[in-house]
């Protein structure tokens, strides 16, 4: 990526009543008065490193090439964890080494990740609790100057990732999934794709039957509107993921379901999906 004046977005678990993120895009400006920076989302949960991971994976390929972005769900800050520099195709993020990335490294065919040691672009004196400010936020505003990403370490092959929880079949006709996120709405996003049940989407009159927690869902639908008032019903939402909901309501209340609860989906036979 040729350099630039990039931009530099910020996706935290701070939130937004104290002064941490402000702070952070007070380092960038000072080191780059000319910066451009937006918010991604600075309510992730906190020390959520899964809710971290889908937050920023759904909106990076949004941003123009050449956005570096600060990604900082932190719960290692102090201890042993590597600061790293991550270069895919189109886009660098600067974050800790704790997995936080895993999303995109499973989706991006090129993936160079550097262990950031060069110190001289850090502030000093590195508070031991705000890595935010004294690293990321720093490596940040030099790279929104062009700096090239091989000034800030060596390459490395060992960073952490993980592999993000996919449904698991239990028995022959039913597979077993969980709520990976309640959004601000009340909606229950699902670790279920289009993709590991193909049946439901193949213009085949194959019935949904889902249940969350107590509650069977009554069918997917391809709107929110299309819902009766109190239907706890499923979509499949802009992440890509089948989301249990309602109608101008929290799927979330009705249902008595939070961000772990168990999904159970029946597997449609050939023999039902042809009536």
């Amino acid at each position: 990526m040729p350099n630039q004046n990039r931009l530099v977005t910020f996706t935290t678990d701070f939130g937004t009543t104290d002064h941490y993120v402000g702070t952070m895009k007070g380092v960038v400006l000072g080191i780059n008065p000319e910066a451009r920076i937006a918010d991604v989302c600075n309510s992730v949960q906190s020390f959520d490193i899964l809710d971290g991971a889908l937050t920023i994976a759904q909106a990076y390929s949004y941003f123009p090439s050449g956005t570096v972005h600060v990604v900082i769900v932190d719960p290692g800050v102090g201890s042993s964890r590597r600061p790293i520099l991550v270069n895919v195709q189109k886009h660098y993020f600067v974050v800790p080494d704790n997995g936080v990335l895993s999303l995109i490294y499973e989706r991006e065919q090129s993936v160079s990740v550097r262990h950031i040691t060069a110190e001289h672009y850090f502030l000093q004196p590195v508070s031991q609790t705000f890595h935010g400010r004294d690293i990321f936020a720093a490596v940040a505003g030099h790279l929104s100057k062009g700096v090239d990403a091989d000034k800030f370490g060596d390459e490395i092959t060992d960073y952490v990732r993980f592999a993000a929880p996919r449904p698991k079949p239990n028995g022959a006709a039913e597979m077993k999934g969980i709520v990976i996120k309640v959004d601000k709405f009340g909606n229950l996003i699902t670790n279920f794709r289009p993709s590991d049940v193909p049946q439901l989407f193949a213009g085949v009159s194959a019935p949904l039957r889902m249940r969350v927690g107590k509650t069977d869902v009554s069918g997917i639908k391809s709107s929110y509107a299309e819902g009766a008032p109190g239907e706890v019903f499923a979509i499949v939402g802009s992440s890509d993921f089948i989301e249990i909901v309602t109608n101008r309501g929290s799927a979330a209340r009705l249902c008595s379901a939070d961000k772990g609860a168990e999904v159970s989906l029946a597997i449609p036979s050939a023999a039902a999906s042809k009536h």
